[in-house]
């Protein structure tokens, strides 16, 4: 890659996500990166746009409460979402920040044992700079020593990279696969990517660091990062029926479609197993924003 294309394809999709706190004082913070911004099918002139990021950036954001549903006849998990904000960072001169614009995001998925999270722009405003997610059959050509950008909101910063290497393919961290790079990233640069500095294509999510306690402080170890793995991105959509992110015979309707017919089904059982005397006091879940 140029000068231009890291700027383009590294740089500028990299944006800053706050999340109001439950405590209700602040924000928590983190970054993201815009990874899909296309025309409504139904209003071209409107544009749809998503944001990758991890779910610990934006769990306060969500919340289940145990309510009382009039169909089951009985109480079920409720889950509640609010929106989160989003930053987008507007370039003059290729590397000055000229403006931050905030828009409002809402949630569409997350999973926490992924550690991953889908936001949705609130705006129908086309945003210029995608980052381009690693294909499928390229995760396989990724190798220890391949050269990265890390880019991210470190301490929640304006976004900047930070060269490295991958240099762990291999590391289970909760069951789950991750990368290692030594990157330097530190707190807020969760939910930000790993770029690969040959084709400039996203390879994971920044999602942890290492950090060792002396006495009664804790070291951090900067460059020796660990982000989600390709292949778990590939499994979340997957799993999500988020196929539109990355097959363009999809659109973000039907996967809403989708995930809608799931939940019913979901809760059509859970009807029946309430029928038969079979559910106890535990019922499907429901999305009550």
């Amino acid at each position: 890659m140029n000068l231009k294309d890291k700027h383009e394809q590294v740089l500028y999709p990299v944006v800053r996500v706050l999340t109001p706190a439950k405590s209700g004082q602040g924000h928590i913070g983190g970054s993201g990166t815009v990874i899909y911004s296309q025309p409504n099918p139904k209003d071209p002139e409107e544009y749809e746009t998503f944001i990758l990021t991890c779910e610990h950036v934006i769990h306060d954001a969500y919340e289940w409460k145990r309510e009382i549903d009039t169909m089951l006849k009985r109480k079920v998990d409720k889950e509640f979402k609010k929106q989160v904000g989003v930053e987008i960072f507007d370039y003059v001169r290729m590397s000055d920040v000229n403006s931050s614009n905030s828009y409002r995001a809402d949630i569409v998925a997350y999973d926490e044992h992924h550690d991953i999270a889908l936001l949705k722009l609130d705006s129908p405003k086309r945003v210029q700079y995608v980052a381009n997610v690693i294909p499928k059959n390229a995760i396989k050509d990724v190798k220890v020593f391949h050269e990265t950008w890390t880019c991210g909101c470190s301490l929640l910063h304006d976004p900047f990279p930070n060269p490295g290497n991958v240099t762990y393919l291999h590391e289970m961290i909760e069951n789950k696969l991750y990368w290692m790079g030594n990157g330097h990233s530190i707190f807020g640069n969760s939910g930000g990517a790993v770029f690969s500095a040959e084709t400039g294509y996203q390879l994971g999510i920044t999602a942890r660091i290492t950090g060792i306690q002396i006495g009664f402080g804790h070291d951090i170890m900067t460059w020796m990062g660990f982000f989600v793995a390709p292949q778990r991105l590939y499994e979340f959509f997957d799993e999500q029926e988020l196929k539109f992110l990355y097959n363009p015979t999809d659109t973000y309707e039907k996967a809403m479609a989708r995930r809608k017919a799931k939940e019913a089904a979901m809760k059509a059982m859970a009807v029946q197993q309430n029928a038969n005397g079979e559910g106890g006091d535990d019922g499907a879940p429901e999305d009550g924003d």
